[in-house]
């Protein structure tokens, strides 16, 4: 079972990025604006982008992406049955290595619903 922190690896990203937010804050904005936008509630529902963000995180093996996203789907209710289906999606396109990448995304959802300790 994979044990990856992705508390611990969020707060080492947010930390890390601070600086950069603040110099490079124009651009940051633009991001900050892209995703705002990108996940907003439209023809798609806010919690199925997220599960689209989720997949493409397991399929482009970022760890970051998958602790994010992973926090973001709980605080919109999913269901892990739903986390579980995208998953199975992710594994047909992305083969053996979203396989291994989608323990992250469990054991990320366990510790965020509270189901493991961190």
């Amino acid at each position: 079972m994979s044990t990856f922190d992705h508390a611990g690896l969020m707060q080492d990203i947010n930390s890390c990025l601070a600086p950069f937010r603040k110099s490079q804050s124009e651009a940051m904005r633009g991001f900050g604006q892209l995703a705002q936008a990108a996940m907003a509630e439209g023809a798609i529902s806010a919690k199925n982008k997220e599960l689209i963000a989720l997949a493409i995180g397991v399929s482009q093996h970022c760890s970051g992406c998958i602790g994010f996203h992973v926090k973001a789907l709980h605080k919109l209710g999913a269901s892990r049955a739903e986390l579980e289906e995208m998953l199975a999606v992710a594994v047909y396109m992305g083969g053996g290595p979203s396989l291994m990448y989608s323990a992250e995304a469990l054991r990320a959802w366990d510790v965020v619903s509270g189901a493991v300790p961190a």
